[in-house]
């Protein structure tokens, strides 16, 4: 019963790093493909929190876990009924496990681009936080747009002389 709990919880775990809207992660889908750039200038920011998943596979596992432990309890027709309710209550559980592990902390990021216009985008919180002025970049690729700080400047290096 104990292994079966510990399996339940790392199987959860796992589930809780497979999605992520952070803008330090790149999928593999977008790797290596062109990007569109737009330049802006951040307005304000607010914490906001997107919502965790609900595949069923938490509550598939809570609803096994929660089956396997009743059924061990008392006689043959006790066993029965507990293990219907422990497989119920299980899966209740399963899911709320799943739904709060995957739910991240994120911030919505007013943006105003050079050309006026102004974009909000929700991502999770990187590792670089963005605050009002920062100038920066939204990245476009794949449908998906991510905001990260611009890159300084740097002047260009000069060119020895010619002898």
């Amino acid at each position: 019963m104990k292994r079966l709990l510990v399996v339940v919880l790392a199987v959860s775990a796992a589930l809780a790093g497979c999605a992520t809207s952070s803008p330090d992660v790149v999928s593999r889908h977008d790797a290596q493909r062109m990007s569109t750039v737009l330049d802006g200038v951040v307005l304000s920011t607010r914490p906001v929190a997107i919502e965790g998943s609900q595949s069923g596979i938490g509550a598939t596992a809570g609803g096994v876990v929660g089956g396997v432990a009743g059924a061990s309890v008392g006689g043959r027709r006790e066993a029965i009924a507990v293990g219907v309710i422990g497989a119920v209550v299980g899966g209740v559980v399963g899911n709320a496990v799943e739904r709060f592990g995957t739910r991240e902390e994120a911030v919505e990021i007013l943006v105003q681009l050079k050309n006026g216009e102004r974009r909000a985008i929700v991502q999770a919180k990187g590792e670089q936080p963005l605050n009002p002025g920062d100038t920066v970049v939204l990245v476009t690729s794949g449908g998906k747009v991510r905001v990260t700080r611009a890159p300084v400047p740097t002047a260009p290096a000069a060119e020895p002389p010619k002898t």
